[in-house]
C-alpha cells in the first residue's frame, strides 16, 4: 500500500473522529414516556427514512406523516400503503446527513429538530435518539435555560457552560449520551440564527472550560442563594473539576426566598442531600424543595423549611451571571468567577492535521488567546 493512500485512509479516519466528536446524541421526550410518535418533514428538505431494508421518503411540505408506535415489543411503522415491522427506524436528509424534521407526541408535543433520527422500541416505549451538531445543541439548550432578558454576555458564558458540558459529560444514558431534561440540559428548538441563544453559541463557538487542559462537564443552577455549593456540601460525587465555593453578590443580597410545609417523613429524606431533595420533588413536585439551601424547624407534625436559592447551587449561578453582564462584566469574567483555576480553550478544529486545542497560560486565566496572541472573539 502507498504512502499517500495510507495518509488518504488516515486523514478520513481523523476527519470521521473529528466530525463524531462534534456530534452528540441526544433522547427526547423522555419525560412523556411515548408508546406512539409521528414524524414530519419540513417545507424545505425531504427525510429519508430506512426501515427493516425498506427506503421510504417524506416529501417537503407534502404534510405526510409517518407513525411509529409500539406494537407487540417492536416498532411499527405506519406511512401511506406501507406498514413495516422493524426495530429501529434511521432518518437522514438525501445525502445521510442532517435533517429538519418535525417529530410529535400525539396530544402531548411537537417540536422541529436539525440532526439524523433514530427510532428505537425500548421496555413499551417509542425512544427517539437525535444526532446533532454540537453548536446546535448549544444554541438550542441555551435557549431553553434562558430567559428572554438575559444579557449577551451572561448568555454567551451560559453556551460555554452547555458545550462544556455536551463535551465532556457523554455517557449518561444507556442508549444515548445525553437526555433533554433537567437531568442532563433542557433543550428546546434551534431557535432562529439571527437570535441572541444562537449568536451566543456563535461568538464563542467551540470555546469550553478546561481544569489541568482537560474539558469538564460544567455545571449550573438557576440561582444559588447567595454563594455557590460543593458537590461534597449536597452529597454528591466529586467531578474531574474541583468545584469552588464562591460568593454571589446579587444572590446574596437579593435572594430567591422560599417557604415549604413538608410531612415529617418526606423532610426526612432531605438529609440526602440532593438525591434526597430530587426524591421529594419527583413525589410532590419539582418545586417542592427548591433548593438545598435551608433551615428547618417542627410545627406540629409537620417540618417547615424556609430556604433561599433555585437548584444544587453548583458552578454558574444564572441569576448572579446576568446581574454582572448587566454591571458591564464579560462572558470570560462571569466564568472566571464561579469558575475558579479554571481556563478556556477552543476546541481544536483540525484534528485531521494534528493541530492541537489552543489553550491558556497560566492556568487561572480566563483570557482566551488565539493563534498570533490576539483574541479569536471578533470585537474582543
Amino acid at each position: 500500500m502507498s504512502a499517500r493512500v495510507i495518509l488518504l485512509l488516515f486523514l478520513a479516519l481523523a476527519f470521521h473522529l473529528r466530525a463524531s466528536a462534534q456530534d452528540v446524541r441526544i433522547g427526547v421526550f423522555g419525560l412523556f414516556h411515548p408508546r406512539q410518535l409521528t414524524l414530519e418533514a419540513s417545507r424545505q428538505e425531504a427525510v429519508i427514512l430506512q426501515a427493516a431494508g425498506q427506503t421510504l421518503i417524506l416529501e417537503p411540505g407534502s404534510r405526510a406523516v409517518a407513525s411509529l408506535r409500539i406494537s407487540n415489543g417492536a416498532l411499527l411503522l405506519d406511512f401511506g400503503e406501507h406498514l413495516v415491522r422493524t426495530s429501529e427506524v434511521h432518518a437522514t436528509a438525501r445525502n445521510n446527513g442532517a435533517v429538519t424534521f418535525l417529530l410529535t407526541v400525539p396530544g402531548k408535543i411537537t417540536r422541529a429538530y436539525r440532526g439524523t433520527l433514530d427510532v428505537k422500541a425500548s421496555r413499551g416505549e417509542v425512544v427517539p435518539i437525535i444526532t446533532m451538531d454540537r453548536e446546535t445543541a448549544v444554541a438550542s439548550t441555551v435557549a431553553a435555560e434562558s430567559s428572554l432578558d438575559t444579557p449577551s454576555e451572561a448568555l454567551k458564558a451560559q453556551a460555554v457552560v452547555a458545550r462544556s458540558y455536551f463535551a465532556a459529560g457523554r455517557g449518561r444514558h444507556r442508549d444515548f449520551d445525553f437526555c433533554d431534561l433537567t437531568h442532563c440540559q433542557f433543550l428546546g428548538e434551534p431557535p432562529p440564527e439571527d437570535s441572541p441563544s444562537a449568536m451566543a453559541s456563535r461568538e464563542t463557538r467551540g470555546i469550553v472550560l478546561t481544569f489541568l487542559e482537560k474539558p469538564f462537564a460544567a455545571m449550573f443552577s438557576r440561582s444559588c442563594g447567595g454563594r455557590t455549593r460543593t458537590p461534597a456540601e449536597v452529597g454528591l460525587p466529586g467531578s474531574a473539576y474541583p468545584y469552588f465555593s464562591v460568593f454571589c453578590d446579587f444572590c446574596h443580597k437579593s435572594a430567591y426566598r422560599w417557604t415549604r410545609r413538608l410531612s415529617f417523613e418526606d423532610a426526612a429524606l432531605l438529609g440526602k442531600g440532593e438525591s434526597g431533595r430530587l426524591a421529594v420533588d419527583r413525589r410532590l413536585g419539582w418545586n417542592a424543595v427548591p433548593s438545598n439551601n435551608f433551615t428547618s424547624h417542627r410545627e406540629g407534625e409537620d417540618v417547615i423549611l424556609e430556604g433561599a436559592g433555585q437548584g444544587h447551587g453548583i458552578g454558574l449561578c444564572q441569576r448572579g451571571a446576568q446581574a454582572m453582564a448587566e454591571e458591564g462584566s464579560s462572558f470570560r469574567q462571569i466564568l472566571n468567577h464561579y469558575f475558579p483555576n479554571a481556563a478556556l480553550i477552543r476546541l481544536g478544529e483540525h484534528l485531521a492535521s494534528g493541530t492541537r486545542n489552543q489553550r491558556l497560560l497560566p492556568t487561572y486565566s480566563l483570557s482566551l488567546i488565539g493563534r498570533e496572541g490576539n483574541s479569536p472573539i471578533p470585537g474582543k
